[in-house]
């Protein structure tokens, strides 16, 4: 059976697709009807669109959204970290060993007067303090770093 002609290739999204995506953006939990009906689909055709976006790669998984506050991982700050070598096997090794802290919620490698942007979430300053110098400075290759601290989160989505 052909696929219809504008979803033929596994990487093109027509205005269904992105529609689901962006209803499941913001609810996750949404059952495949309600899904359907939210973007005017019978629930046949929005589950086989459901299940091809999953399988080809545009949906990775669903999980619950957490209340940093609440447990008391309200204190966001962001690391710039400048490597004192940026040879592929020194990026590697950098990029393999702060996958392993916790407290590193997001690690972007950064094109500019640094090398990687950390975000870090702890329960308070001192927590942080202690993550910097007993983790993050023992980096591999980490030559310096450098914090700004969140004051307020204004927009934290995706």
């Amino acid at each position: 059976m052909k696929k219809p002609k504008e979803i033929q290739n596994e990487g093109d999204l027509d205005a269904l697709d992105r529609k689901i995506l962006d209803v499941l953006r913001e609810d996750g939990r949404i059952s495949i009807a309600e899904l359907g009906a939210r973007i005017g689909l019978s629930k046949t055709p929005c589950q086989i669109r459901f299940r091809r976006l999953l399988d080809d790669g545009y949906i990775e998984g669903f999980r619950a959204t957490l209340n940093p506050a609440k447990l008391k991982l309200d204190h966001i700050a962001f690391a710039e970290v400048k490597l004192s070598d940026t040879t592929e096997k020194a990026l590697t090794k950098f990029n393999e060993e702060v996958k392993k802290i916790r407290e590193v919620e997001e690690c972007h490698m950064i094109a500019g007067r640094f090398d990687y942007l950390l975000k870090i979430r702890t329960p308070d300053i001192r927590r942080y303090r202690a993550v910097l110098g007993e983790k993050i400075s023992n980096l591999p290759h980490v030559a310096n770093t450098s914090t700004n601290v969140a004051m307020e989160t204004v927009k934290e989505t995706w």
